[in-house]
């Protein structure tokens, strides 16, 4: 499509000389090529709107950062969808949880000259100087789902994910008020998500700010389990191999799949998921409302994987030269059980 794209430009560029040959029209006139990274339909005066989609297919190159989880998956559903919906070529690379693959695979967009960049980090630090290439080529970025931790913000155009911190308040405000009537030390369990990534470390940070003024809630045990199932499970089999004592009271977990993994580490125990242990969790997944209806997982926190049309649209207000928020925000909610069943059907994920 580039090809053809060059090869049309370069026609209609030579066009005027072929005329100036023959007599016709003035010999002299030049017209401007556009630059490799700019979309016709951002600079209208390129090329005669009729021919813009012939010529132009945008193109976006997204880095995923995994499949780690049902929620991933379905995020990634979500943007392939969108972009075939949307007439986008998408360009999709899945890093499966390794930052020097997400880098390999941006590397391989900007060769390719693709109209815009997404990424959706596997952790926050370390993107100044792989962004820093993309500026210099001159494609705009967009960061998708999880933030990065840069100085110049000016890097990428936007950022468009969910609070995690607020999801963690959320979460907490379930516990404070679940265990009002408790006066004793009530035990958390937090099973965490990938080390550095922005969604461990914020629905973290909200979590322990909501519950610090709260003495009788404390967190005493903690470890990450990777957003997956298998790391839930092998986690909190851990957790249970301690003395009955030190056994927590409520698990707080950072995802569906590793609270889904916790239930039948739980169980394995001989304990009751959902009474002998409070479960919360975030994410939203069908999995998890099957759980809830069943009793062994008590609420869970929303957060919407279904990205792909906002990230189209961005990508579209990009290539038009109109100016986006920097942040951009998802609607969110929290479900508890006894909402579960007549919400379940309208999962979409």
């Amino acid at each position: 499509m580039r090809t053809v794209k060059w090869c049309l430009i370069l026609l209609l560029f030579f066009l005027p000389l072929l005329g100036g040959c023959s007599g016709s029209g003035d010999p002299g006139g030049q017209q401007a090529l556009p630059e490799p990274h700019t979309s016709p339909a951002a600079k209208p005066g390129l090329l005669p709107s009729a021919d813009i989609a012939a010529v132009e297919q945008l193109v976006l190159g997204f880095s995923q950062l995994g499949s780690e989880s049902t929620w991933r998956e379905a995020n990634t559903a979500s943007i392939r969808e969108a972009a075939g919906e949307a007439g986008i070529t998408l360009l999709l690379k899945n890093a499966e949880q390794d930052q020097q693959q997400q880098f390999d695979a941006i590397r391989s967009f900007i060769r390719s000259n693709v109209d815009v960049i997404a990424i959706a980090p596997v952790v926050q630090t370390g993107w100044e100087p792989i962004l820093l290439e993309i500026k210099q080529a001159g494609i705009p970025v967009i960061i998708l789902d999880r933030s990065v931790n840069v100085q110049d913000s000016s890097l990428y155009v936007t950022f468009i994910g969910s609070d995690f911190y607020e999801e963690g308040v959320k979460a907490a405000k379930y516990v404070v008020d679940k265990m009002r009537h408790h006066s004793e030390v009530i035990r958390i369990a937090e099973l965490q998500g990938t080390v550095g990534s922005t969604p461990s470390i914020d629905r973290g940070r909200g979590f322990r700010k909501l519950i610090g003024d709260k003495p009788n809630l404390r967190i005493t045990m903690t470890a990450p389990a990777d957003f997956t199932q298998s790391g839930g499970h092998a986690v909190m089999k851990t957790f249970l191999q301690q003395p009955k004592e030190q056994w927590p009271r409520v698990l707080y977990s950072h995802n569906d799949d590793m609270a889904i993994g916790a239930v039948e580490a739980i169980k394995e125990a001989g304990l009751v998921p959902g009474e002998d242990i409070i479960i919360v969790s975030v994410d939203g997944t069908r999995r998890a409302f099957e759980q809830m209806v069943a009793g062994s997982i008590n609420a869970v926190v929303e957060c919407n994987p279904l990205l792909g049309p906002l990230l189209m649209q961005a990508v579209k207000e990009i290539l038009a030269g109109r100016t986006l928020p920097k942040r951009m925000v998802t609607p969110e909610d929290i479900y508890t059980q006894e909402l579960a069943a007549m919400e379940i059907d309208n999962r979409k994920y």
